[in-house]
């Protein structure tokens, strides 16, 4: 097959990678006894790999105009390896943050599994972990998901969650309105915050991971029951009830935490990166966890009728035509830490239960990259009939994941508590 050039939007994660920045995203999938051995899940990822042809492609030609290329030496044994026994929780979690920690080989289609053994109290988990990382530069959290669907998991259904549908012709009134909203969209997206987040330095190598867990349905018919509002914005009223009680304990202040909320674009099964976002200002300063789903469902309500997330990738790909020098003004005004504090994603998964060769899947987490002055990032996945929560960061500058995930539970807690009671509603 003839090289395949880089997309504009996998290009532009492939030159985010730096000495600090490793740049891939991870899947940690727990699978239940019997987990199926290393020479069993390595055939069977062989034989199955060719469903996701992607997997098979290396990076090739010169770096102003990379392209992936089949690997004519490809060796399953080099991507399906054996990883050290983890025996507690804690274990686990300091694996999966070396592992995240180092580079994938470029001389290799850039993805590795690495089968984690779980041992002692961390047997209470599972039997096994798989540590998957995939470059972001190959596949966002959609794509990530669908060669899971091609290659690992046993057979499934398809992803639930928010589908994103393909916009209908734009009229003369749609252009007008269109005109009239840019700045305002501008103001929401791309202005910057009145001070420094506290996860705003110069991030190292280094990185520091935790887990957190909620229960899919009842959370979606809490956050339904409250105020109409989705598992979305459950999630951003749980992270910011988290952050609120982290930023009291350790800053001793709230202050403004701005989150960037990735929206995926991705129509039928493209591969590779397709995502916008918005941007959402998080209300740590309202005590009540109603009152702050609330307030964040109103906030995402008004950009997803406003269409922001879509408006901002037509307006980047028409930049990059018109005035590619205006466009990389806009990319990196986009990145400075004043315009966003850290990035909160959720990805749907399978919602029925997964098996993989027969063993069932326990749970599955999904870990994505830090930034340059970025440095904690969230990663929300929903399989198995819960969503899971992964945090990432440096922990140089932020530690203490544990109270953050904790914290992550105990909104969900108060949140279905309140939609259970009689006044529930705000």
């Amino acid at each position: 097959m003839a090289a395949v050039p880089l997309s504009a939007e996998d290009r532009a994660i492939l030159e985010l990678e730096s000495s600090a920045v490793a740049g891939h995203t991870c899947k940690v999938v727990i699978l239940g006894a019997p987990a199926p051995s290393l020479e069993a899940l390595r055939g069977s990822v062989a034989r199955r790999i060719d469903a996701a042809p992607a997997l098979r492609r290396r990076l090739a030609g010169p770096s102003r105009q990379p392209a992936w290329e089949d690997d004519d030496r490809f060796d399953i044994a080099a991507h399906v390896v054996a990883g050290g026994a983890a025996g507690s929780a804690g274990e686990l979690r300091e694996v999966v943050s070396r592992l995240f920690s180092e580079r994938l080989d470029r001389d290799r289609p850039l993805w590795r599994m690495d089968v984690v053994p779980l041992a002692g109290q961390a047997s209470a988990m599972g039997d096994a972990a798989v540590v998957w990382r995939i470059h972001h530069a190959l596949a966002d959290g959609t794509t990530a998901m669908r060669f899971a669907g091609a290659v690992l998991w046993d057979a499934v259904g398809p992803a639930r969650g928010e589908s994103h549908r393909a916009p209908r012709p734009a009229t003369a009134a749609d252009q007008t309105r269109r005109r009239a909203g840019l700045a305002a969209f501008l103001r929401h997206e791309l202005a910057l915050g009145a001070g420094r987040s506290p996860f705003d330095a110069s991030i190292g190598a280094g990185r520091e991971v935790a887990f957190a867990s909620a229960p899919l349905r009842p959370l979606h018919d809490a956050a339904k029951r409250i105020c109409g509002a989705t598992v979305n914005d459950a999630v951003l009223a749980a992270v910011a009830g988290s952050l609120r009680d982290w930023l009291q304990h350790h800053h001793g202040r709230l202050g403004r935490v701005r989150v960037k909320v990735p929206v995926s674009l991705h129509h039928g099964d493209d591969e590779g990166n397709r995502d916008s976002f918005f941007t959402l200002e998080l209300p740590l300063g309202e005590p009540d966890p109603v009152a702050r789903l609330t307030a964040i469902h109103r906030g995402t309500a008004e950009r997803k009728a406003n269409h922001d997330a879509e408006t901002l990738d037509r307006l980047m790909r028409e930049l990059a035509i018109a005035s590619p020098g205006l466009e990389r003004f806009c990319r990196e005004l986009e990145a400075n830490p004043r315009t966003f504090a850290l990035s909160v994603s959720n990805v749907p998964g399978p919602g029925g239960p997964l098996t993989v060769l027969g063993a069932p899947v326990e749970a599955v987490y999904s870990i994505a990259e830090i930034g340059e002055r970025h440095a904690l990032r969230i990663a929300v996945v929903s399989a198995c009939g819960d969503l899971r929560f992964g945090f990432c960061s440096d922990p140089a500058i932020v530690h203490d994941l544990g109270r953050l995930a904790l914290g992550v539970e105990a909104e969900v807690s108060a949140l279905m508590d309140a939609a259970a009671g009689p006044a529930a509603g705000v």
